[in-house]
């Protein structure tokens, strides 16, 4: 027969009668380290979470991502007191969804969405004191106080909080007794909810936010509310208000006595009691320009432009970073705050502001309007001075999450070089990069993706992109170093194969291609009508895939340069590709370098002149009793390329080239080429010396 009250706060269980009341329970969470790891393990692991594709590698992928997480609740205490709140426990498992499981094009979800949904689930509807005669919602009331907090530890780049800080932010001593009221109402029922002691050695006393990038999004979420005001935009909206209703009623009295009276002043008082409310109100209107350079100076600050990305910072903070552990005395990093820019711009998309209305924290249509209109003369012009790839990720994920099409065509239109080289392309990031670059008709020239740990699923979801490029447009695509095989060049293969294919040039360099991988190019290359510059350096061909390549290549019209450069080729294979390649109507540069051409060949392949044969082989860096005019190019490839090759084989290439180099020098009496030859074997030299140092 008993009667239960359940409630998430706190401070109305103090207004029901002592008499009513026998017994109080708290209900505190996941107390237990091992459940947040059983409900982790639930969440994480059920079927078809991932998507269509929720078998085989993909199931391995969630008990690698549950035992990653475990650890680090293990060996990070501050995740493991975050999730002592269940609902921070989605959040995480949300997080990771979004983070590892996401395929489609463009991506169903936004980091921001995520983060805005969390809040509505935790917080719709919910004013923070039924009493009170403001009937301020619980969120706008966290924006203004935690939001202000939040936003002044961005800008001094502090995620520590004293409380001091804390009684400086929420201005305790500049309070009214009903605000003091409302900050009694709020510090009992959702203040630990946002904030949690930091457990840290050495900083017991402090507080932290329960999750780092909460205090992002409430940074984030203060400035675009307009909470961020100067003295003089707040004193110029009340002004703007107050003058705007007493002109209303001074100007019904005036424009009554003007018709008595005729006085001349009153007409010019008259168009001032106008003229006041449209200044101030232009004065307090400067903030949408404010939150515009706010947004651009966080985006593109240059302490921060060698950082992670932030998609790989929120993967570190939820499942730590494996390898050795930083000692407790050891100094931190500096605090990094990148979200916050990207946050501000999810903030304003249709989609949130929609959800932070049912939150009591309203952003007109027109402030977002004049917002983004304000973005286009910072944000874009400063992303046109070329960004470093992983700054480059964030810029591509912010206008992701802004999802605004317009303000996306215009910002990609500006591109002309996309350099990612190095940054991890999870599915997400290729997703994300597919759907922003397939938002107009783009007029990238350069897309750089070399070592960005690329699969055929990642080209799956990037080449239909490539499609939208303007048709005038010859691009060049850098794959480099991303352990691409035989699957992956039937991906490339359909896309050369495309009728609105605008390839010009495509670097393999250092991928498996293999045979097989052969065989799909060599079908590209039959029906291809844009690519002039093919780079197979190091893709394992050997002379079967060589001889593949050379069987179709008198199909194509429009080659005009092949690297085959470091493929085990032998006399037979490498003589057949020149073959071929004197018959070819546009193909001049054939590159055989660090092949297993015999004295013969050499000699066979030294033979051929550009004016009778119409192709040059680029195999040694001697022509003759000369120089090559491409030796440069040959010692910069083998430079570029030599952390990701056979150390020794590339020691005893070096060895003949020297050995050639000196047989040249000593065969010409020309003082002037000597003096070439003297240089070229230096810088030979140097190379090995460096190589048996291990310095290379």
């Amino acid at each position: 027969q008993a009667s239960i009250i359940v409630t998430t706060r706190p401070s109305a269980v103090r207004r029901i009668p002592g008499k009513y009341v026998g017994r109080y329970a708290e209900i505190c969470g996941f107390s237990d380290t091992n459940l947040q790891k059983l409900y982790f393990q639930m969440r994480l692991s059920q079927p078809g979470c991932c998507g269509e594709n929720s078998v085989g590698s993909s199931s391995s992928e969630q008990e690698n991502l549950v035992e990653m997480l475990s650890r680090n609740l293990e060996r990070h205490n501050q995740i493991a007191a975050a999730c002592f709140l269940p609902s921070y426990c989605w959040l995480v498992c949300t997080t990771l969804h979004f983070l590892y499981f996401t395929r489609t094009v463009p991506p169903s979800q936004t980091l921001t969405g995520i983060y805005t949904s969390f809040l509505r689930l935790n917080f719709s509807g919910e004013v923070l004191d039924s009493t009170d005669p403001t009937n301020i919602s619980m969120m706008k009331y966290v924006a203004k106080t935690v939001g202000k907090l939040a936003y002044e530890g961005v800008m001094s780049r502090k995620t520590c909080f004293s409380e001091d800080d804390l009684q400086q932010c929420f201005e305790v001593k500049m309070k009214t007794e009903s605000e003091l009221n409302l900050l009694e109402v709020f510090r009992s029922d959702v203040f630990r909810f946002f904030l949690t002691p930091c457990v840290q050695p050495g900083k017991e006393h402090t507080f932290v936010f329960t999750i780092p990038a909460m205090q992002e999004y409430l940074a984030a979420l203060y400035v675009v509310l307009g909470e961020k005001k100067t003295l003089a935009q707040r004193v110029g909206k009340e002004l703007s208000e107050v003058i705007g209703k007493v002109s209303e009623d001074v100007a019904v009295v005036l424009s009554i006595i003007s018709k008595v009276l005729p006085l001349r002043f009153l007409p010019v008082l008259f168009n001032l009691l106008k003229i006041f409310p449209r200044y101030f109100s232009r004065l307090s209107g400067r903030d949408r320009d404010a939150i515009a350079h706010t947004m651009a100076e966080e985006m593109f600050k240059e302490e921060d432009y060698y950082n992670d990305d932030v998609l790989d910072q929120i993967n570190f903070s939820i499942l730590g970073v494996e390898g050795p552990m930083r000692h407790p005395d050891e100094a931190p990093d500096d605090e990094v705050f990148e979200l916050f820019p990207i946050f501000m711009g999810g903030i304003l998309s249709r989609r949130n502001r929609a959800i932070l209305e049912q939150l009591g924290c309203s952003i007109k249509n027109l402030a977002a309007f004049e917002i983004a209109k304000a973005m286009k003369k910072t944000v874009i012009r400063k992303s046109r001075k070329g960004l470093p790839p992983s700054e480059l990720m964030d810029y591509l994920f912010f206008l992701h999450e802004f999802q605004n099409e317009r303000f996306t065509a215009e910002a990609i239109r500006s591109l002309r070089t996309v350099n990612l080289s190095s940054v991890k392309m999870t599915p997400l990031k290729c997703s994300v990069l597919a759907s922003v670059m397939g938002t107009t008709c783009h007029e990238v020239e350069e897309l750089n993706l070399t070592s960005c740990n690329l699969d055929t699923r990642s080209l799956r979801i990037l080449f239909p992109s490539f499609q939208s490029c303007h048709p005038h447009v010859s691009l060049c695509i850098s794959l480099q170093l991303n352990s691409l095989g035989s699957d992956a060049c039937k991906e490339i293969r359909d896309l050369l194969l495309h009728d609105k294919c605008v390839v010009s040039s495509l670097r393999l360099a250092n991928n498996p291609v293999g045979k097989q991988g052969a065989q799909h190019l060599a079908e590209a290359l039959a029906g291809n009508r844009s690519l002039t510059h093919l780079s197979l350096l190091h893709t394992a061909l050997g002379d079967r895939g060589a001889e593949v390549i050379a069987q179709h290549l008198a199909k194509n019209q429009h080659l005009q340069e092949l690297n085959l450069g470091y493929n085990s080729l032998t006399d037979t294979a490498a003589l057949h590709v020149v073959e071929v390649a004197k018959k070819h109507a546009t193909l001049d540069k054939v590159h055989l370098y660090f092949n297993d051409i015999s004295e013969d060949g050499k000699r066979a392949l030294h033979s051929l002149r550009m004016d009778r044969d119409g192709v040059r082989a680029l195999v040694f860096l001697t022509a003759g009793t000369d120089v090559s005019d491409y030796w440069s190019n040959i010692l910069n490839v083998v430079q570029k390329n030599l952390p990701f090759w056979d150390r020794e084989r590339v020691r005893q290439h070096l060895a003949l080239i020297l050995q050639d180099l000196e047989s040249s020098r000593r065969q010409t009496a020309n003082p002037w080429r000597k003096a070439k030859f003297l240089r070229v074997e230096s810088e030979v030299k140097k190379m090995l010396g460096k190589l048996q140092h291990g310095s290379l």
